[in-house]
């Protein structure tokens, strides 16, 4: 048998490829949209790409499920649990759903499908044995948003991203249930998630890529409940806020989204910009001239995971940016399912649109006479609650284009973050948005903390 694990560090998600070595045959689960990987894996070892399953219909990353079978001729295998409105639309004729206690083999390798839900009502995950080894024995489990290592996934985000009310409670419900098939299974296990630290699908995801069930009973917090209640209340209390583009894809993953393919992308400065405007350099060099309206995602291996929070899905996109990055960003916007990016216009040519910039303040300045200053507070609600500026007011940076601004526009307001990355964001949101009159704080809550001690 042959298995490898792919990580895609700026989504923190994590896909599959098992192959049966005396077959030839692969299949990958949870395959994300950009398939170049797969492909050049298979080809050096000599696969045949026949297969692609999906754990559930994912909500932060744009699903490569139909693309393998485009590109491929793959075989797709999706889940047929859960509650009718959730199931999985435009797929091939020839797709199987697939059900608890199903089986699917990839040449002698066997994939058991058990129903795991509360992340979503379709959740399954997949049990491999690998009968071609000589093995009655499961080796491990692909729990896709059911199991992390350190977590588990969180039942929420129906609700939160796709507006489902009352979801939360029947999937933390159905997510303690869940963890009690795990009963069945011998410690020795192993573990292989759908995401690591960083993604917005739990609120404590280990950095660990894999882990064993045994490792897990002893360690995740999440096997120390016996009282459902209490399981609950811990589960559904504190996760991350998700970002506004989860609600796009639960609906593309759904519904399918057409072959991802590289374009040319124009590359120039004409006098009107299409639709909305991203500027990828540092928050260094954007503050010191931008054009008014754009927003600013220093492209670095979070980009994703901020951009996410402000792509208008119905608009064509203008980037500034360097022109070389046109094929990288183009598979950078497809893995979120955005493919609309229409003109690039050269970080070293753009000064001729910039109209604005803004100023940063030390911590040790600000916090002079701090208590009678505005403030704005764009962190987290966990990181607010753990300590914040009693005058503070707060938003989420990722809420600042639709939530209402409790200043008048013409107010002096200071603005934080936890260190200062979150807040440069933010600062370029609040511009577009008419507030002329803000100032970012250097070095965020940590700094400032720092000043006043």
């Amino acid at each position: 048998m042959y298995f490898k694990q792919f990580y895609d560090q700026k989504l923190s998600q994590t896909s599959y490829m098992v192959a049966c070595q005396q077959t030839k045959e692969a299949i990958i689960i949870d395959p994300k949209r950009v398939l170049d990987e797969y492909k050049e894996t298979a080809d050096a070892e000599g696969f045949k790409i026949t297969q692609a399953a999906e754990t559930h219909i994912h909500a932060d990353f744009a699903s490569g499920l139909r693309d393998t079978a485009r590109v491929f001729g793959a075989k797709l295998y999706v889940s047929d649990e859960g509650d009718e409105i959730w199931k999985y639309q435009n797929v091939p004729e020839e797709t199987v759903f697939l059900k608890e206690g199903d089986t699917i083999k990839v040449g002698k390798v066997e994939l058991s499908v058990i129903h795991t839900p509360g992340h979503t009502p379709e959740s399954i995950s997949f049990v491999l044995t690998d009968r071609g080894g000589g093995s009655e024995e499961p080796m491990g489990i692909f729990t896709g948003d059911f199991l992390f290592v350190g977590d588990i996934g969180r039942p929420d985000l129906l609700e939160e991203a796709a507006n489902m009310e009352g979801t939360t409670e029947e999937g933390a419900n159905a997510m303690f249930d869940s963890l009690k098939k795990l009963d069945n299974y011998p410690d020795f296990l192993q573990v292989w998630p759908g995401h690591g630290a960083g993604s917005a699908c739990g609120k404590s995801l280990g950095a660990v890529p894999l882990s064993t069930l045994g490792y897990e009973k002893k360690n995740n917090w999440v096997f120390k409940y016996e009282d459902k209640e209490a399981f609950i209340n811990e589960l559904t209390s504190d996760q991350p806020e998700p970002p506004s583009y989860f609600a796009q894809m639960k609906k593309v993953n759904q519904e399918g989204l057409p072959e991802f393919k590289i374009r040319k992308i124009d590359v120039g400065t004409p006098e009107v910009l299409p639709g909305q405007l991203f500027d990828l350099r540092s928050k260094e060099e954007f503050k010191e001239g931008f054009k008014k309206g754009a927003i600013n995602i220093p492209y670095n291996r979070k980009f994703l995971q901020f951009a996410g929070w402000y792509i208008n899905y119905d608009e064509p996109m203008t980037v500034i940016a360097d022109p070389d990055l046109s094929e990288t960003l183009q598979k950078d916007f497809a893995a979120i399912g955005f493919d609309n990016l229409q003109l690039i216009v050269p970080s070293d040519q753009a000064e001729q649109y910039f109209n604005d910039s803004y100023k940063n303040i030390a911590p040790e300045d600000f916090t002079e006479n701090a208590e009678d200053k505005s403030v704005l507070d764009v962190r987290s609600t966990a990181e607010y609650k753990e300590g914040n500026l009693n005058q503070a007011e707060h938003i989420h940076f990722g809420h600042l284009q639709d939530k209402e601004i409790p200043f008048d526009k013409e107010e002096e307001i200071y603005v934080h973050c936890q260190t200062g990355v979150r807040s440069a964001i933010a600062m370029s949101v609040l511009k577009a948005r008419g507030f002329d009159n803000v100032i970012n704080i250097e070095k965020g809550y940590t700094g400032i903390k720092e000043a006043l001690r």
